[in-house]
């Protein structure tokens, strides 16, 4: 199973494996405060991309495609290899996001991606 979960919410035991997957550190937050088992941050939008995307819910539909050719090559695509391989060994795994806006983010695409694949 995977979840999300923003950065700021409390950490649980039903949080299973906790990934953040952003390419920087949320704001203000502890590594202790955090309690994540791995920093994914290769699997995160390039900096080109999320400066251009800046949560603007009308570009996402872009952003989501570019973001999945992105997840295609180089370190994301190794990145997201071994996040697959996580939520195979792991029976929940919660994405951990900072994003203020739960709809439009990249962990949701990779949410996504991940159940796709596992279909």
């Amino acid at each position: 199973m995977i979840q999300l979960k923003r950065a700021y919410e409390s950490s649980e035991a039903a949080d299973g494996y906790r990934v953040l997957v952003d390419r920087l550190w949320p704001r203000g937050m502890s590594k202790e405060k955090e309690q994540l088992d791995l920093w994914l941050k290769e699997i995160a939008p390039s900096n080109e991309l999320r400066k251009w995307f800046n949560h603007e819910a009308i570009k996402f539909p872009l952003f989501k495609e570019k973001y999945l050719i992105e997840l295609q090559s180089g370190e994301a695509k190794s990145a997201f290899q071994k996040l697959v391989q996580i939520i195979e060994k792991y029976p929940v795994t919660t994405l951990i996001y900072s994003a203020k806006d739960e709809k439009y983010n990249n962990a949701i695409i990779l949410k996504e991606a991940l159940e796709k694949r596992a279909q």
